[in-house]
């Protein structure tokens, strides 16, 4: 009996060892991350939450080092940082590389939403179950970079911008030289007579101030307060079609992330999709607040958007869309996804939403 308890304790020692060596073995990981923000911006705000989730979930292994736009390269080079491997990760809006491939703007921001009347919360939909995830998954060897992308931080609708004075219709609109996001979103613009001008956010209150330009778009309340544009302009205006939806993306090298455990890989996707229903949710509070600060106490006068800027910016979007499809078939694949994906949900959701629109916009002027 002594010799098999004997027999016993050491094989229990003997699994024990292997598993002390498993879990030495799996070593901690930083990963070096660049943003195309600043550090105060609301972005890195939720992207050190998603940081800090992925870091619990992995009890400590995996961490993450956020650096702000600029610390290593400039934000137009991100993505080819991320994949050359001078930096671990990267964060931006996929969008910014359409230059790389055009089916980059339909997952970063997908004009007009998509042409056909796609929100940031449908969107999510698209992407999680209408199989939105899937042709993500692809976009990154049709770009022909080494990366691995996780959506984060859906936006939507952004404010059409700030002016120096109102604006009442489209030629008075083409009067500004106006900051607009790189891609097909400010293309369009573009192409509807406007002077638009793309430079990353942390450019545009120094450009403001210049004079380089007169008129600007960024995000939405939070953010451009955050960046001071109420410094410089006061006429503010919340309906526009250019980004409908936008989404901020985590991008890892993909030597990098394959060198993570299953675990790891799984705690990074789980974070990612709390991350999206999170940034939702932070954003609709944090521009509430916004809104009435910057409308109670600096002055910002609200006004509705020119009746005639959305027939002439969607007509341009639609074409700009076709063109594209015409010319790629990724493209052509992703969209037509999207316009599926619309047909079936789109007219359950715009219908659903309609009354509490009604709702919301009388409660919202009785509060004016």
């Amino acid at each position: 009996m002594f010799k098999h308890r004997k027999l016993a304790v050491g094989a229990v020692a003997a699994v024990f060892g292997t598993a002390m060596l498993a879990t030495a073995a799996i070593a901690e990981v930083t990963i070096k991350v660049q943003s195309a923000t600043p550090t105060k911006a609301d972005e890195m705000v939720m992207l050190k939450e998603f940081a800090a989730d992925v870091t619990a979930l992995t009890n400590g292994e995996v961490k993450f080092e956020l650096l702000p736009a600029g610390a290593i390269v400039g934000v137009p080079e991100i993505i080819d940082a991320v994949d050359a491997g001078l930096v671990d990760g990267g964060f931006a809006w996929t969008h910014y590389w359409s230059g790389k491939h055009p089916a980059a703007m339909l997952f970063g921001s997908p004009v007009a939403g998509a042409g056909v009347g796609i929100d940031n919360i449908a969107f999510l939909s698209w992407f999680q179950f209408g199989g939105g995830k899937e042709l993500y998954d692809r976009l990154w060897d049709e770009m022909g970079v080494n990366v691995k992308g996780f959506m984060l931080q859906p936006v939507g609708p952004e404010a059409l911008g700030w002016f120096k004075e109102p604006i009442e219709s489209m030629d008075d609109f083409r009067k500004y030289r106006f900051r607009t996001p790189p891609g097909i979103p400010g293309q369009t613009y573009k192409d509807i007579g406007i002077a638009s001008v793309a430079m990353g956010g942390g450019d545009i209150l120094p450009a403001l101030e210049k004079g380089t330009i007169d008129a600007a778009e960024w995000c939405c309340p939070k953010p451009d307060s955050v960046f001071g544009f109420q410094k410089v302009l006061k006429h503010y205006y919340l309906q526009g079609l250019h980004q409908v939806v936008v989404n901020a993306d985590l991008y890892i090298n993909g030597d990098v992330y394959e060198s993570l455990t299953d675990h790891q890989k799984k705690a990074i996707e789980v974070a990612a999709n709390a991350s999206l229903s999170r940034a939702i949710s932070y954003r609709i509070i944090e521009n509430g607040k916004a809104l009435k600060d910057l409308t109670e106490n600096h002055g910002v006068i609200l006004h509705d958007t020119p009746a005639d800027y959305f027939p002439a910016y969607m007509n341009a979007a639609k074409a700009s869309l076709e063109a594209n499809a015409a010319e790629n078939e990724f493209f052509a694949e992703v969209w037509q996804s999207q316009k599926d994906f619309a047909a079936i949900a789109v007219p359950f959701w715009a219908g659903a939403q309609a009354s509490n629109a009604g709702l919301g916009k009388a409660f919202a002027d009785s509060v004016k």
